[in-house]
């Protein structure tokens, strides 16, 4: 399937392993490809700027995710301070300290990064949202439609909480997909 993929499409697949790494995950899920898909600066990168969809903030709400856990609300009942736990981590081990869970970034850092099941349908769904348009290729738009397909992936959730319009979204992709094709 990879050998269908643009030069544009493989730097998005690679790039999700640097996010991965980046973030200290030692999976590669549907939101890394969707980090990924947002660096870059083709049509796809500016359909989702289009959107007000911005890395920064998606990144900001993945590492929100990951402090789900801590309740500061549960750490308060028990007279610890969450806010002032981080900001004194902070001073020792730098800043985002708390952000990974101990040796996560370890691992993610070296080898291989495998993909998590959903991350793996996505880039599927990709090659079909590409034979459903009639492409001979797969393009970082049609990668963005993989992601798009599902309301359990990740990548769906956190544009869905960002307040972007996901079936518009996916009109506008398919709109220049097909533009292109033409």
């Amino acid at each position: 399937m990879f050998e269908r993929f643009t030069e544009g499409a493989r730097r998005v697949v690679t790039g999700a392993q640097e996010q991965a790494r980046a973030l200290g995950t030692p999976f590669i899920g549907t939101e890394h490809l969707l980090l990924s898909l947002l660096d870059g600066d083709d049509a796809t990168a500016q359909a989702l700027a289009g959107h007000g969809v911005e890395a920064a903030g998606i990144r900001e709400r993945i590492t929100r995710k990951g402090e789900e856990s801590l309740d500061p609300e549960a750490l308060r009942t028990l007279g610890i301070d969450l806010d002032a736990v981080r900001e004194a981590t902070e001073e020792v081990f730098g800043e985002g300290a708390l952000d990974v869970p101990a040796g996560r970034r370890h691992r993610a850092s070296k080898g291989h990064i495998p993909f998590t099941p959903r991350a793996k349908k996505s880039l599927e769904l990709s090659l079909r949202h590409a034979i459903r348009l009639k492409s001979k290729e797969i393009r970082s738009g049609h990668l963005l439609l993989g992601l798009l397909h599902d309301e359990e992936f990740m990548s769906v959730r956190l544009l869905t909480e960002a307040g972007v319009d996901v079936t518009a979204l996916r009109a506008d992709i398919d709109r220049l997909l097909t533009a292109e094709a033409a």
